[in-house]
């Protein structure tokens, strides 16, 4: 079966999202629909539905007109199993340590490291981005230093990866949290398929937002690869919930929104312990003033 995609961008969160419920009201109606940040410094927001039927074009250049978005741009996409397709291509990863893999690499598996299967889903986080292994090689070196976290909590935390690989090394049970339920229903596979069942407590919230949350603070270490607008936005409940002399792990920023990212931190408290760059994507360790 053919599907159809239909793409636009157009300046703010507000009016992207607008759009976006409008798109859901198509004929023929859509079998999905995203809204997405353009992680450039651009201001624009990417919106996207995608068609088993040919969607109406007529009406997609009408609410591109009426909410002031560009052209959609039409494509029918071939008929390719991705998942299949990214499970052939994807390598396992490899941060100091840390060992992530897909059930296809199983035969490369090492002893002495911490091996982590992700499969490739539709949560975000096989540890082949740029964030996610910069967040990794982040935790190796805090373990190479000889930290000990005993409440380590990571916010936003997609495949639970990051989590996963916390309580491997680290003593007592990290918790995973998502604003996504299906981010959190496969976290809760991840941790199931690598024997981590409660080592790893996923939850769904916003932020730290949450009761159980609220009460397992402060924290030694807080992962958080998201983006850079929550990140900015979570500093002064990051500096409320982690513990002087904590840390936090932060990554889902361009290089070029690194600055931004620092700024908001040291407003709160926190100094740069490490920073790396990857590509074009960074990865933060910031540490709470005592």
């Amino acid at each position: 079966m053919p599907t159809y995609s239909a793409l636009t961008t157009l300046t703010g969160q507000d009016a992207a999202e607008t759009l976006a419920e409008a798109l859901e009201d198509l004929e023929p109606e859509p079998v999905g629909v995203g809204v997405f940040e353009v992680e450039d410094g651009s201001g624009l927001w990417e919106v996207g539905a995608y068609f088993t039927d040919p969607p109406d074009e007529v009406a997609l250049a009408l609410l591109a007109a009426v909410h002031g978005a560009r052209p959609f741009a039409l494509s029918e996409l071939p008929e390719i199993d991705w998942v299949a397709k990214v499970r052939r291509e994807l390598s396992p990863v490899e941060a100091g340590r840390f060992f992530v893999y897909g059930s296809h690499d199983a035969d490369k598996v090492q002893p002495g490291r911490v091996s982590l299967l992700i499969e490739a889903t539709v949560a975000f986080g096989t540890g082949h981005h740029g964030t996610t292994l910069g967040c990794l090689r982040a935790l190796d070196r805090l373990v190479d230093a000889g930290l000990v976290a005993q409440n380590v909590a990571d916010i936003g935390c997609g495949t639970g990866v990051l989590a996963m690989a916390a309580a491997s090394v680290w003593p007592n049970p990290v918790i995973a949290s998502d604003i996504d339920a299906v981010a959190v229903a496969v976290a809760e596979a991840n941790v199931a398929g690598n024997g981590l069942n409660g080592r790893v407590i996923c939850l769904e919230a916003t932020g730290f937002d949450h009761p159980r949350i609220a009460a397992a603070a402060p924290f030694d270490v807080v992962l958080a690869n998201i983006l850079m607008g929550p990140l900015i936005q979570l500093a002064p409940d990051m500096a409320r919930h982690i513990a002087p002399g904590g840390r936090a792990i932060l990554s889902g920023l361009l290089v070029t929104q690194a600055e931004d990212v620092i700024a908001a931190y040291l407003a709160q408290g926190f100094s740069v312990e490490t920073r790396e760059d990857l590509g074009e994507w960074c990865a933060l360790t910031l540490r709470k003033g005592r």
